[in-house]
């Protein structure tokens, strides 16, 4: 059950309210000096782990499904290319942390984190689109991952 602040709940249940939900993402990986900090908003939102820059982005959350692993499809606005640039210069997944803060306290989590891989992207001259979810092919991994032989395990084969 997902548990909201006092202010988000009072922003929630009333019948207009002045309070601003800002989804906002944050994409990290090892080969990036600092990480990727994005808002879908007009300003800059000041948070303790960094500035999050204004800059539109979407994310379509899918279906709950007990048949397979989810992925959620993002788009990012390419007319800057700063993103772009970052994001192709990585060798593997980048980490891409997806939340929902309140403007008057953005250090609050609201919603999420929500914490995947982008598996892919592509960019055009607008956008940015990538898929993002779990680790990549987790359900055709091996189990076990180690094959047991005569060279590994001798114990076994007495």
């Amino acid at each position: 059950m997902r548990q909201l602040s006092q202010a988000a709940l009072q922003a929630l249940l009333a019948q207009d309210t002045a309070e601003v939900f800002i989804p906002i993402l944050k994409i990290t990986h090892l080969d990036l000096t600092a990480p990727i900090l994005l808002a879908y908003n007009t300003e800059t939102v000041h948070r303790a782990d960094g500035d999050y820059l204004p800059y539109p982005f979407q994310i379509n959350i899918p279906e709950s499904s007990d048949n397979e692993a989810p992925t959620v499809n993002l788009t990012v606005d390419n007319t800057d290319l700063s993103v772009n640039d970052a994001i192709r210069s990585l060798v593997g997944m980048p980490t891409v942390e997806f939340s929902v803060v309140l403007a008057s306290s953005p250090d609050t989590v609201e919603i999420g984190p929500y914490e995947m891989s982008l598996q892919n992207a592509q960019a055009n001259a607008q956008t940015i689109t990538g898929t993002l979810g779990f680790e990549q092919d987790l359900f055709s991994q091996l189990v076990p991952a180690q094959t047991y032989i005569p060279t590994n395990s001798p114990g076994l084969f007495l």
